[in-house]
């Protein structure tokens, strides 16, 4: 059961962390959706495979902060898949415009 639409950004990013900052200039694909049950607006996605980007994260995960066009957020890169690129994950406003609507009750 599914009553909420996804909203999305494909296009180029910047990623900082605390101690680098690199420019992501292939595409970054996020996607969100707001869940009532906690509240927050969950977003997800995957940065294209960037050797640049490997070498920021290495293994593990690595606390990031995402700045496209449309807005920054702060984010977890984690859990490389099999070509190469790193989840990316964030909970709250994302780095993407989204629609906002009223709450209803």
């Amino acid at each position: 059961m599914s009553d909420h639409d996804e909203e999305g950004y494909q296009g180029p990013a910047t990623i900082y962390t605390a101690d680098a900052e690199v420019a992501v200039k292939i595409e970054l694909e996020l996607r969100g959706y707001f869940q009532p049950i906690d509240g927050r607006y969950h977003w997800y996605g995957r940065v294209a495979a960037d050797p640049a980007v490997t070498e920021l994260v290495g293994k593990g995960k690595k606390d990031v902060v995402i700045r496209t066009p449309e807005g920054e957020a702060a984010a977890t890169l984690s859990d490389v898949d099999p070509w190469g690129r790193f989840r990316v994950t964030g909970t709250s406003r994302p780095p993407f415009a989204i629609e906002t609507s009223p709450a209803q009750g």
